[in-house]
C-alpha cells in the first residue's frame, strides 16, 4: 500500500483492528490476567482484544497481528478492577476473568505480563503444569457454585453492554433500541465507572487503545449551543428576550425575569437539549469524536459577569460519563474567555474585544492562562486523559500572530509543566490558527510536545454567492460548483498545514453554501442571499437538492481528512421547525443529506478531478510525543507577557495585571456511589499536586477598567502591582 494511501485510508476490512502497541504475533498467548508497566521495554507478544457484539454473539473475540478474528467462549463473569492512582505507565491494573480458554486483558500492560510470564515458564514449567491442576480444582470446587447460584443470575439481570439492536435502559427508567451497524458497543459498568473498553465502530480502537495520528481519522460533531448559547442553534430562547442579541445580554435579562424561572431556565435547557440518547446517536452515525464548547463561567464568575455559574460543569461531566459508555472522545474546547475574543454572539457582548488586545488584554488573558490552568489539572487525572485527548484551549481569537504566538508558548509551557512531556502525559493542546494565512504556521514551536492546528473552514464565510446546489457540476456529479469548490479551497490548505506544521483537524466546517439561516448572521441581521426561503425549507428538498448537499459535504469531508462537523443539532424556532438546516448533523443524518457511513466520503475529491497532494501520514517524533524541546531562541522572540498589546492606550509596563494569590479553584469530580472505594480513592479534581501557585484575583487598590470594554477612567502613569505569586495548599474541593 502507497504512502498516500496509508494516510487516506481508513481499515477498509471488515474485521476491527486495535492500534496498540502492544500489538500480537499469535493469538495463542493470551494471557488470564496482567498488570501494567514499562510497556515500551517489552518484546511484543501478545494478542490484540477486542470486546465485540453482545445479545446472540459471542462477547469475545480475538484477533492476531495478520487481522484475522476469531470467536472466543462466552464468559462466565465479568470483573474489571482499576488502580489509577499514578502515571500513563504505571497507573492502570485491570483483570477479567473468564472461562480458563478465553480471558480478555487490554492494551496498556500486556506487554509486560507476556514478558514475566514468558521467563517464568522458562524457568518452572513444571510448577506451573502443577499450580494449573490446583487451580482448575479450586475452580471446579469453588467457583462453579457461586457462578451457577449467584453470578449467572446477576449477570442475566445486570446485563451493561450491549452492539447494535440491544436496548438501553436510561436513569429514570426509559429504554431505546441502540443502533450502530458499524461494530460498535457500549459498556456501563457501575463499579467501574472509568472503564473505557467501549468502542463506537470498528474502525476506531477504543478509548484504552491507542490512537495514532495519520491511521486513525477524526470523525465527529460539535455540541454548540449546549453549554454556549448562539442564538442560530438555539432561537426559541432568545426568541423570548427579543432585545437579547448574545448570551451577555440574553442572561441579563433572564435573571431579571424571575417570573418563569430566571437563570434556572438554562439549566433546563443544559438538562434536556443533549441528551443520553444524542450521544448514542452520534455513535451510531459511525463517528468517533465529539467536541464540547465550554465557558470560562463554568469555572467561576466575577462581580460583573452576569452567567450563570459552575452550573455548566455539571452538565459537562454527565456528558464525559455518556460518551466513555459509547466509546466517543472529547475534544473540550474553552470556547469562551474573560473580555471575549473575538467578536462572536456567545463569548460576550457582541462586538468586542478585550483578550489580548486593548487595555484589558494583558489581564483577561492572565486570567483565562488560569482557566486553562485549572481545566489542564482536571482532564489530565487517570480518569480522564485517554478519554479527553485533545483540549481547544481559546476558540477563534483573533489577536494579532505575534500576541497569540507568545501566548500559545506560555500556555504550552504551562500545561507541559503540569502533565508531563510525552504520549499519556496530558492532552494534545489544540490551537486555533486565528484564520491566519497556512504559510503563517509553517514550522511553528518547533521541539513542542503535542499541539495540534485547528482550522475552521466555512464555504458561507466568502460573501455573497447565489449560485445553486440542486445542479450537476462540471463533472456531471450533483452540487453544481460547491463540492470541487470545497475540495479546492480546503484540501491543499489542510495538508500543507500537515506537512509543515504538524497535526492538523478541522474543528468547525458545514455543509452550507451561503449564509442562510434564522440568526445564523445574528439576531437582528440577515443573509442577502435571495434563495434562502428555498435553502431553508428542508422539508420540501427534491433529490437534487439533496444529492447536491449530500456531494459538497462527502467533498468537505475528503477534504478536510480530520473533521468535527458544526454542528450536532439545531434546535425549533418558537414557530416549532427548525430554520437553520445545514447546521445540524442530526437533521441531515435523518433526511439524507448526511451520509449514514462517513466513510463514503473518502476518494471524493479524485473523483471531481481535484489534485491534491496529500501529507504521507509520517509526523516528526516531536508533533506526536517524542520528547523535545522548544530552541530557546522561541522564547526569546516570543517573551511572556509580550512586548505589546494591540490596541492598548499605553505601554503594556502600565496595563492592568493580576496577582496569583487567590485560593485555587479545584473542580468538582463526579460521585459514583455504587463503585468501590479503592476505584475512586484519590480522585479529587487536581493531577500534579506540587502545582500550588495561587489562582488569578485582582490586585487590592488597583483600578480596572470593564474587562470587555477596557476603557480608562483615569489613564494610568505608573504601574499598580501587588504580590505576584503564592503557595497555596492542596486539600480541598
Amino acid at each position: 500500500m502507497s504512502t498516500s494511501n496509508v494516510w487516506r485510508g481508513l481499515a477498509s476490512s471488515q474485521a476491527p483492528s486495535m492500534y496498540s502497541p502492544n500489538r500480537a504475533a499469535h493469538s495463542q498467548d493470551v494471557l488470564p490476567g496482567y498488570h501494567s508497566g514499562d510497556v515500551a521495554a517489552r518484546a511484543a507478544s501478545a494478542p490484540i482484544l477486542a470486546v465485540r457484539q453482545f445479545e446472540s454473539q459471542p462477547l469475545l473475540t480475538a484477533g492476531d497481528d495478520q487481522g484475522e478474528w476469531h470467536p472466543m467462549a462466552q464468559p462466565t463473569m465479568q470483573s474489571w478492577t482499576n488502580n489509577r492512582a499514578s502515571s500513563k505507565n504505571s497507573d492502570t491494573t485491570r483483570e477479567f476473568r473468564a472461562p480458563a480458554d478465553s480471558w480478555l486483558a487490554d492494551s496498556h500492560g500486556i506487554r509486560e505480563r507476556a514478558y514475566e510470564e514468558n521467563a517464568r515458564r522458562r524457568k518452572s514449567r513444571v510448577w506451573l503444569k502443577v499450580g494449573a491442576v490446583a487451580l482448575i480444582s479450586i475452580v471446579l470446587v469453588v467457583f462453579l457454585p457461586v457462578f451457577f447460584l449467584v453470578i449467572r443470575k446477576n449477570l442475566h439481570k445486570n446485563r451493561f453492554t450491549g452492539g447494535d439492536g440491544s436496548v438501553v435502559t436510561l436513569q429514570n427508567g426509559t429504554k431505546f433500541t441502540y443502533k450502530n451497524p458499524f461494530g460498535g458497543f457500549w459498556v456501563d459498568d457501575p463499579l467501574d465507572p472509568f472503564n473505557d473498553f467501549a468502542r463506537p465502530n470498528s474502525w476506531t480502537p477504543a478509548i484504552n487503545g491507542e490512537w495514532r495520528w495519520g491511521k486513525n481519522r477524526v470523525f465527529g460533531v460539535n455540541l454548540g449551543g449546549w453549554l454556549v448559547l448562539a442564538p442560530v442553534i438555539t432561537p426559541d430562547i432568545f426568541q423570548r428576550y427579543p432585545s437579547a442579541t448574545d448570551e451577555f445580554t440574553l442572561s441579563k435579562l433572564m435573571a431579571a425575569d424571575t417570573v418563569n424561572g430566571g437563570l434556572a431556565q438554562l439549566e433546563a435547557h443544559y438538562n434536556t437539549f443533549i441528551t443520553e440518547q444524542d450521544i448514542a446517536e452520534i455513535a451510531g452515525a459511525g463517528l468517533n469524536f465529539v467536541r464540547v464548547p465550554l465557558p470560562f463561567w463554568a469555572i467561576e464568575t466575577w462581580d460583573g459577569e452576569p452567567y450563570l455559574e459552575k452550573v455548566s460543569w455539571i452538565y459537562f461531566l454527565r456528558l464525559l460519563g455518556w460518551a466513555r459508555k459509547y466509546g466517543l472522545r472529547v475534544c473540550l474546547d474553552l470556547h469562551t474567555v474573560p473580555g471575549s475574543q473575538n467578536t462572536h454572539n456567545h463569548v460576550g457582548p457582541n462586538g468586542t474585544i478585550n483578550f489580548l488586545t486593548g487595555n484589558m488584554g494583558l489581564a483577561n488573558a492572565q486570567r483565562t492562562l488560569y482557566y486553562i490552568r485549572v481545566l489542564t489539572e482536571f482532564i489530565s487525572q487517570p480518569q480522564y486523559r485517554d478519554l479527553i485527548p485533545l483540549f481547544n484551549v481559546v476558540d477563534e481569537p483573533t489577536a494579532p500572530l505575534d500576541e497569540l504566538t507568545s501566548f500559545y508558548l506560555k500556555t504550552h509551557d504551562m500545561i507541559r509543566s503540569i502533565t508531563g512531556r510525552g504520549p499519556g502525559n496530558g492532552p494534545y493542546i489544540v490551537i486555533h490558527d486565528g484564520f491566519q494565512n497556512a504559510s503563517a504556521w509553517t514550522g511553528f514551536l518547533q521541539g513542542s510536545d503535542r499541539i495540534v492546528l485547528d482550522e475552521h473552514p466555512f464555504l458561507d464565510l466568502g460573501g455573497l454567492d447565489a449560485d445553486p446546489v440542486a445542479v450537476l457540476g462540471a463533472t456531471g456529479q450533483p452540487g453544481g460548483k460547491w463540492p470541487a469548490l470545497a475540495c479546492s479551497s480546503f484540501g491543499q490548505n489542510i495538508e500543507n498545514n500537515r506537512q509543515g506544521f504538524g497535526v492538523t483537524i478541522a474543528g468547525e466546517f458545514s455543509v452550507a453554501p451561503n449564509d442562510c439561516g434564522l440568526f445564523l448572521n445574528g439576531v437582528n441581521s440577515t443573509s442577502a442571499n435571495p434563495d434562502c426561503s428555498t435553502y431553508n425549507d428542508w422539508v420540501n428538498y427534491n433529490n437534487s437538492m439533496k444529492d447536491g448537499l449530500l456531494n459538497t459535504f462527502q467533498a468537505s469531508a475528503d477534504a478536510l481528512g480530520d473533521w468535527i462537523f458544526w454542528t450536532w443539532k439545531i434546535g425549533p424556532s418558537q414557530a416549532g421547525t427548525i430554520q437553520a438546516p445545514l447546521w445540524s448533523y442530526q437533521l441531515g443524518l435523518q433526511n439524507g443529506w448526511i451520509p449514514k457511513d462517513p466513510r463514503t466520503a473518502q476518494g471524493k475529491c479524485a473523483s471531481l478531478n481535484v489534485n491534491i497532494s496529500f501529507f504521507p501520514g509520517n509526523f516528526l517524533p516531536w508533533q506526536t510525543g517524542t520528547p523535545s524541546s522548544i530552541p530557546a531562541s522561541s522564547s526569546t522572540q516570543f517573551p511572556w507577557p509580550p512586548t505589546s498589546i494591540t490596541a492598548a492606550n499605553v505601554p503594556i509596563s502600565l496595563l492592568p495585571t493580576y496577582t496569583n494569590t487567590a485560593p485555587i479553584i479545584i473542580l468538582p469530580v463526579p460521585t459514583f456511589t455504587a463503585a468501590p472505594s479503592q476505584v475512586t480513592q484519590g480522585f479529587n479534581g487536581w493531577f500534579n499536586r506540587n502545582d500550588t501557585e495561587g489562582g488569578a484575583v485582582k490586585v487590592t487598590g488597583c483600578p480596572y477598567p470593564d474587562e470587555y470594554s477596557g476603557f480608562f477612567a483615569v489613564t494610568p502613569t505608573a504601574p499598580c502591582t501587588g504580590p505576584t505569586t503564592s503557595s497555596i495548599a492542596l486539600g480541598r474541593r
